[in-house]
């Protein structure tokens, strides 16, 4: 068993701290001779310490203890800080690579892994493969017992540079390498954290003329020349931190890159009414930007992009030169400008002609420059087509890249009338450092084959080569394999996507099964399949492009002439078309599988919120008729009450009366008496007059006593919060055993138990002079928080100054429950369960929170030192 596992972040570093220090004892002694390239092991000083770099970031198995692997994205980073800090002497290149939910470039170093492969060839080290949960290949490293022998006779100096390169300090803490979804970071659990610079991708300055292959052009001018601008990078800098080893060179060098973008007629007419195609002046300034205002006045970016109308027609294509204009660093020129063709199936192709690298004019350009310079062409052409394209086809590409389409990959074709060495197909795939050349353009060599005695052409993972004089004759060719090339590539992501569609949907199910015990459940379902329900639409919609696509897209005929045949064989362009069919098709069985496993997931959702409201429908009579009861029993006490308050009122006046007039009383003095012989007694009906007045009196006396309480009892401030939050159960007994609980009420419901518990706060000090009232109402079986309410009176407070508001009431609630630790913080993570673009949402808003911190850091004063 491993610890690796196909997590989305495929970078982290399982390892043992009881072995991070390996212990340099008699047997790596060996004579310090070892500046030389080769050792005693027969492996070379670069090979000698890739290899025992892996070997401090893995473990084989003993006593049956888990092993460690190492994932190779982590080991890129690794051996390209090592080439940065001179420990490898090798070469990178930057390359474009799916890491978690984006596709970056990182600088990577063809050599180092080409050592690697050699290691394996040896049986030295062994490899893992496995699936993300992307589904996207994870490949993971771990050293032999064959591989362990050799570490042992390693030198001891090599392994010296390692640990200082791999440990902080000299310590026995390893560095280990963390991806935070935009960058990556070394860092060691003793502190110690540094930014890599793997992702900053070295700028190089040239000088290019748009270039649209003939076959893509149908009428209109030619494109222009700057070639008059080369002069203009001969003394130019560039952000290169290594020198490049310049084995291969091409000369008059095209540069093709392709994508396939799900759209048809109306939207090429679209575009072509955005440029300005049916302009009495065609062309002008485009810019990716929404304008959303009604102003007079408009405020843009100045780093636009400028575009001139070559030719089209309004719903085939329209083909176009785009010139960028971005600002570079301070050295660095770059004159960029694009040959773009837009077609109706959807097949986009920017190209452009090389006039100048660095000091380098027209000729002998190294592959290292042309590699940089192609990260410019992939990016800069998805702002040219993002300028054009409608918000719902942009809408449709983040569906299909899971909210990267800025950074989606496409192909690369470039085409050179001469290459430098002139070797045959053969010499050039070498398994060493001319394929290495190659990879850095073109991706993994697949293969390479003589189309002619001067002619070559070289497969890659991502994209190909072809050189010699007579190459531009088939770029009819070239440009009907890179049609379906693109949707080839196209066709893959949207079969991962479609996978990862399924995993939310399954997720989506087991969420359904758990709605008798999260409240929050039936809200998480509607959402999820309102998602995914968009997802499988846009999904249809993508593939009825797509087939469209294909059979607009015809398939050339085979050219008469020999390296045209040769070229076409190769190239198996033939099969293609129908191969690319059967997938399609294939994938929409996929799409509609996942269309109908939605509706089974809406008829359960129907279900549960039937259930639901059924629940909430009886609850409700329940307490309709108790609110029924209570009414009527208040109606009858209102009635009585106002009845003895009327001959209360008479009774106490009398009273009163009683005790003032009695025999003890003041009636029998003789101060009194004549008072009372007088006015009383001489005169009928003075004594009933002045009982009435006072039964009056202690009437309105008693009312005005009873409007004040009941003034004060009005003055309640009800709190409801709706929580549905997991708790510790232990926890909140604990917190309910300090309280005086005043009422508890239990209701057994199917799988749960509904717990409501009524108490008053003991302290009225703190709570603005008055006790509230607080109840709880709890999930005991399951764990839930659901409902607490606080009842103020706020009219029985000492100080106007100390009564509490309603957020005062729920901050001071909520806190006392977090003082508690009374939420499950780690049961309610539910990220896991999030939708596929949700987890790439949250890492875009991640992205931009970081850098709009940084941009207002670097606006403040920096202090004085």
């Amino acid at each position: 068993m491993t610890t690796i596992h196909p997590a989305d972040n495929p970078v982290d570093i399982n390892m043992d701290k009881a072995e991070n220090l390996h212990n340099l004892n008699a047997e790596d002694t060996l004579d310090e001779t070892s500046h030389a390239d080769e050792i005693d092991s027969g492996l070379t000083e670069n090979q000698s310490r890739l290899l025992y770099l892996v070997d401090l970031h893995t473990k084989k198995n003993e006593n049956e203890s888990q092993e460690k692997w190492i994932r190779k994205p982590a080991l890129s980073v690794l051996i390209y800080e090592g080439t940065v800090a001179d420990i490898f002497d090798y070469d990178y290149a930057p390359q474009s690579q799916l890491v978690e939910h984006r596709r970056v470039w990182l600088n990577v170093s063809q050599e180092g892994f080409s050592d690697l492969e050699y290691l394996r060839e040896e049986e030295l080290v062994c490899t893992l493969h496995l699936s993300s949960k992307l589904y996207v290949p994870v490949t993971c490293y771990q050293v032999t017992e064959k591989g362990k022998a050799v570490v042992r006779s390693i030198p001891r100096n090599h392994k010296e540079v390692i640990n200082g390169f791999a440990y902080v300090g000299g310590s026995s803490d390893l560095l280990n390498i963390f991806w935070d979804g935009d960058q990556y970071w070394i860092r060691s659990t003793t502190g110690y954290n540094r930014r890599s610079t793997v992702t900053d991708i070295e700028d190089v300055s040239y000088v290019s003329s748009a270039y649209i292959p003939s076959c893509l052009r149908y009428e209109g001018r030619p494109t222009y020349s700057n070639a008059h601008r080369c002069h203009e990078t001969g003394a130019s800098l560039h952000t290169a931190r290594d020198e490049f080893d310049e084995l291969i060179t091409l000369s008059s060098v095209s540069l093709v890159v392709a994508e396939y973008v799900p759209f048809g007629p109306n939207e090429i007419l679209q575009i072509s009414n955005r440029a300005g195609c049916s302009d009495r002046v065609q062309g002008g300034f485009i810019s990716t930007e929404i304008d959303t205002g009604n102003n007079l006045a408009l405020e843009m970016n100045p780093e636009l992009t400028s575009i001139e109308i070559l030719d089209f027609r309004p719903t085939n294509y329209i083909n176009l030169e785009a010139e960028i204009n971005l600002a570079e660093a301070p050295g660095i020129v770059q004159i960029e400008t694009f040959g773009v063709s837009l077609n109706s199936e959807g097949t986009c192709f920017y190209g452009m002609q090389v006039e100048s690298v660095m000091d380098r004019i027209k000729d002998n350009i190294s592959l290292d420059q042309l590699s940089r310079l192609l990260v410019d062409v992939q990016q800069d052409s998805t702002v040219i087509t993002d300028s054009f394209i409608s918000e719902h086809q942009k809408d449709l590409l983040n569906t299909v890249f899971l909210g990267d389409a800025p950074n989606r990959n496409k192909i690369n074709l470039l085409i050179a009338n001469a290459i430098s060495p002139n070797m045959t197909a053969e010499e050039f795939m070498d398994r060493g450092e001319y394929e290495n050349e190659f990879k850095q353009v073109i991706g993994d060599t697949k293969a390479a084959y003589d189309i002619s005695e001067q002619d070559i052409l070289v497969f890659g993972s991502n994209g190909l080569l072809i050189c010699g004089p007579h190459c531009r004759h088939h770029e009819t060719l070239l440009c009907a394999y890179l049609q379906f090339k693109i949707i080839d590539i196209f066709l893959q992501q949207i079969f991962s996507r479609i996978w990862v569609l399924g995993d939310d949907v399954a997720m989506t199910s087991k969420i359904s099964e758990t709605e008798k015990n999260d409240p929050s459940v039936l809200s998480q379902i509607r959402y999820r399949i309102s998602k995914l329900n968009r997802d499988v639409v846009q999904f249809q919609e993508i593939l009825d492009y797509v087939t469209e696509a294909l059979q607009e897209i015809g398939i050339p005929d085979e050219p008469t002439e020999q390296t045209g045949r040769a070229l076409y064989a190769r190239l198996e362009i033939s099969g293609m078309k129908a191969e690319l069919s059967r997938r399609a098709v294939d994938i929409r069985k996929n799409v509609v599988t996942s269309e109908r496993y939605l509706g089974e997931l809406r008829e359960r959702a129907h279900a549960t919120e039937e259930n639901f409201i059924g629940r909430l429908a009886r609850q409700l009579d329940h307490n309709t008729s108790r609110l029924c009861q209570l009414q009527e029993s208040s109606v009858r006490s209102s009635h009585s009450l106002q009845i003895m308050q009327f001959f209360f009122s008479g009774i106490l006046a009398f009273q009163i009366l009683d005790r003032v007039t009695g025999d003890w009383s003041v009636v029998d003095t003789l101060w009194m008496m004549d008072f009372v012989n007088t006015m009383v007694k001489g005169n009928p009906m003075v004594w009933f007059l002045i009982s009435i007045l006072m039964w009056v009196a202690v009437a309105v006396s008693a009312t005005k006593v009873y409007a004040l309480l009941n003034w004060k009892s009005q003055g309640l401030t009800f709190v409801k919060l709706t929580l549905g939050r997991r708790i510790f159960l232990d926890k909140l007994k604990l917190l309910l055993t300090r309280k005086t609980v005043s009422k508890e009420e239990k209701q057994f419901d199917g799988g749960r138990t509904i717990v409501k518990i009524t108490y008053v706060e003991f302290d009225p000090r703190e709570w603005g002079g008055i006790r509230p009232t607080i109840t709880m109402e709890y999930d005991e079986v399951n764990c839930f928080l659901l409902v607490v309410t606080i009842v103020y009176n706020k009219r029985f407070a000492r100080k106007s100054e100390q009564i509490m508001s309603a957020g005062q009431l729920k901050e001071k609630v909520l806190t006392e429950f977090e003082n508690f630790d009374l939420f499950d913080m780690k049961s309610e993570d539910y990220s896991f369960r999030d939708l596929a673009c949700d987890k790439r949402a949250y890492i875009e808003k991640m992205i931009k929170h970081r850098k709009e911190s940084e941009s207002v850091n670097a606006k403040l004063p920096r202090p004085d030192l």
